[in-house]
Formats: C-alpha cells, sequence, structure tokens
C-alpha cells in the first residue's frame, strides 16, 4: 500500500516584530469519506520563536535522521491527488488551549461537524475535527473570530505525479496570504 507523507519544514515571518506564538490549522480530505474532510491545530504547543529566531523556524535540519513537523501519513488516493489547506495564526497568550480552537470551529460550522476523532491519517495523539466539505469556506470566517493574528491561509494540494518516481520527497515553498511563508514537504511511503 503505497502512502503519502506532509511534514512542515519551516515557517518564515515577514514582519519585523520578532516574538510570536504560533500555531497552524490544518484542513485534509478525509481517508475514507470523499464528502467530508479533517482538521486540527499543530502543534500540540504553540512555537514560540524570539528574537534569536530572526522570524524564522526550521522543523527539518540538515542533520541526518532530522524530521519535519509530522502533520499525516494517509494511503495515496487512487486519483494520486490529496487536498490541504494550511492556516497559520499568532497568539498573544503564552498558553493557548489549541483544542478549545477546534471546537469554537465545531460550533462555529454547526451541522456539518461530525465530531473530533483520533487515531486518524498516521496521528493516534492529535485531535481531528470531522466537518463536511461544504462547510470549508466558512473555516476562514470562523477563524477570524477567534481573537488571535491571522497570517493567512494557503494551499498545499498536491498532484502525485511522475516527480515522485525519481524523488521520494519534494519540498514546496509557498507565501501565505498574509506576510509569511511556508516551506512543507510531501513524499512517498512505501
Amino acid at each position: 500500500m503505497t502512502r503519502v507523507r506532509l511534514e512542515i519544514d519551516e515557517v518564515n515571518i515577514y514582519r519585523s516584530k520578532k516574538r510570536w506564538n504560533l500555531y497552524f490549522v490544518v484542513a485534509i480530505e478525509h481517508p475514507t469519506d470523499e464528502d467530508k474532510m479533517i482538521l486540527t491545530t499543530l502543534p500540540k504547543k504553540t512555537i514560540k520563536l524570539s528574537k534569536r529566531h530572526n522570524n524564522s523556524f526550521q522543523f527539518d535540519t540538515d542533520e541526518f535522521g532530522s524530521e519535519g513537523l509530522f502533520v499525516l501519513s494517509r494511503e495515496l488516493p487512487s486519483d494520486r491527488e490529496l487536498n490541504a489547506h494550511i492556516y497559520l495564526r499568532h497568539t498573544r497568550k503564552s498558553i493557548r488551549d489549541l483544542g478549545k480552537i477546534l471546537k469554537e470551529v465545531q460550533s462555529g460550522i454547526g451541522e456539518d461537524a461530525s465530531g473530533i476523532i483520533n487515531d486518524i491519517v498516521g496521528t493516534t495523539t492529535t485531535p481531528w475535527l470531522v466537518i463536511a466539505k461544504k462547510a470549508i469556506p466558512m473555516i476562514g470566517k470562523i477563524l477570524t473570530k477567534i481573537p488571535d493574528r491571522d497570517f493567512g491561509f494557503l494551499s498545499a494540494f498536491e498532484r502525485f505525479g511522475p516527480e515522485f518516481e525519481e524523488k521520494y520527497e519534494i519540498d514546496r515553498k509557498k507565501e501565505f496570504s498574509g506576510n509569511a511563508s511556508l516551506v512543507y514537504s510531501w513524499s512517498i511511503e512505501e
């Protein structure tokens, strides 16, 4: 069974401020129900950037065995395409209850949310909120009501084409719709 893996490798902030408490909200296609998506917050605690980080944080380094921030591992869809949305947020709180964000999204979506599950897409301890695909346009609007700074959204959609036959991992760099960028990697696992 061929699996795909998504990791976040690096985040860069293009603002003059040098201290940040960052987290990601990730929405990805449900692995078994094509009418649903799953949504989570990562990592479990916010990423604290200080002046020494110079507005950049690397999860993956050049050291042997180094990995990025694990997002998911799941079976490769039959159409070899996978849709993923990543939102970057900053909180002013030193400790942020990221599970509360899932509950706020769940209440904002209402009946289009099916509940919180674990042990899906290769994660056993990360809670994921199951939502209807038709509710995806509401996510951004709900997140703007949460009193955290919004660095925007990017699409990490991937078509797993012939380039993955030559390389098992491909890094992508994209700009968020706000003042930040992200390096993430998709890989094929046999």
